[in-house]
């Protein structure tokens, strides 16, 4: 069986890694981001459509090899490749390919996803992964079933594998929609699981809905329901609960679960406050902030740059400066990676 999407992606661009969102992972950081065609579920709320509901030949435009794209990454500064905008389970084979070469220049891996995977293809990704955020989409299975044609019991233990089985760093992200995973019932329960299967130390991101795909009549996340949704988690016990994609610099900060102060501030995806110790420790207190930090946050912020590689010619990684792939920068502001003509 060949994977007819192998080597071939929808697009490249460099992100802040807030956006993945992964707040406790080499905060303010570049990350190199790309995916390609189709998608394990069916969700009808999907934000990603147009690449994850696409034909695989109506969307990947981009050929790159691992290679490639792991230059790609050492070219823009990116500290970490992260596999998303559809689900890396789709291109299994392609991302690990890509993540051995990465590591071995020691660029991170990412997996953003909806974890829904089975024992062997889920070891087979996360031996690869250094980080992964995975979309919890509701907590009930009659949402998975309605709404994903996909079973919350398949995620849920792709979460307990991932804690417990690996030391893949990983967060939740819960897209809250109105009417459908939003009672404080729902909430509570999903909060309480995370508590009682995975800790207080996961973090938890509530993300706002805005109508897309199928379901346009649904009305976007009102604030209120997102501030609900962190003050239900944060009662259940989780230190670190936070509001995604929207403009909530109180909801988007981390606190520290020993004396309360806020060590990470963060207005949607830059990094506003940095009350950190070098060795990841509360400057007031000394309370250990679980995660991935460095002595100093990156300073990539809120930009957005496509990148666009031309060939699989290029020198190989590790070759000396001057040898690396030429790079172009267009008016248009995008990234073109190729060989000089």
């Amino acid at each position: 069986m060949v994977l007819t999407t192998y080597g071939r992606s929808s697009g490249f661009c460099v992100d802040p890694i807030e956006k993945k969102p992964l707040n406790h992972f080499l905060p303010g950081t570049p990350v190199l981001s790309f995916g390609t065609a189709g998608c394990n579920l069916t969700c009808k709320f999907c934000q990603n459509w147009d690449v994850s509901k696409a034909r695989a030949m109506d969307r990947l435009q981009h050929e790159a090899s691992p290679e490639d794209i792991v230059r790609a990454a050492i070219a823009t500064g990116s500290r970490s490749i992260a596999y998303t905008y559809n689900d890396p389970v789709i291109f299994l084979e392609y991302a690990v390919d890509v993540a051995k070469v990465a590591r071995q220049h020691g660029i991170k891996n990412v997996a953003v996803t909806a974890g829904y995977i089975g024992p062997g293809a889920r070891e087979d990704l996360y031996a690869w992964m250094d980080a992964a955020n995975v979309d919890l989409k509701a907590f009930t299975e009659e949402f998975y079933s309605r709404l994903c044609t996909g079973r919350l019991g398949a995620v849920l233990e792709t979460l307990e594998y991932l804690k417990h089985e690996t030391k893949v760093w990983f967060e939740i992200t819960t897209l809250l929609i109105p009417g459908h995973n939003d009672s404080a019932n729902e909430l509570r329960k999903l909060s309480e699981w995370v508590m009682a299967k995975l800790g207080p130390d996961v973090p938890l991101h509530f993300t706002t809905f805005h109508p897309d795909y199928k379901m346009l009549e649904v009305p976007p996340t009102p604030a209120f329901t997102l501030s609900m949704a962190r003050d239900i988690a944060r009662g259940t016990g989780l230190n670190y609960v936070y509001t995604s994609n929207v403009h909530d610099e109180a909801g988007g900060s981390t606190y520290c679960p020993g004396c309360g102060v806020r060590v990470i501030g963060r207005d949607w995806y830059s990094i506003t406050l940095w009350r950190l110790r070098s060795d990841g420790r509360c400057s007031a207190c000394g309370t250990e902030i679980v995660g991935a930090f460095e002595a100093n946050p990156g300073d990539w912020g809120q930009r957005r740059m496509p990148v666009q590689i031309r060939g699989t010619r290029t020198p190989a990684v590790g070759s000396s400066p001057r040898q690396l792939p030429f790079v172009l920068i267009p008016e248009n502001g995008a990234l073109t990676l190729g060989e000089r003509s």
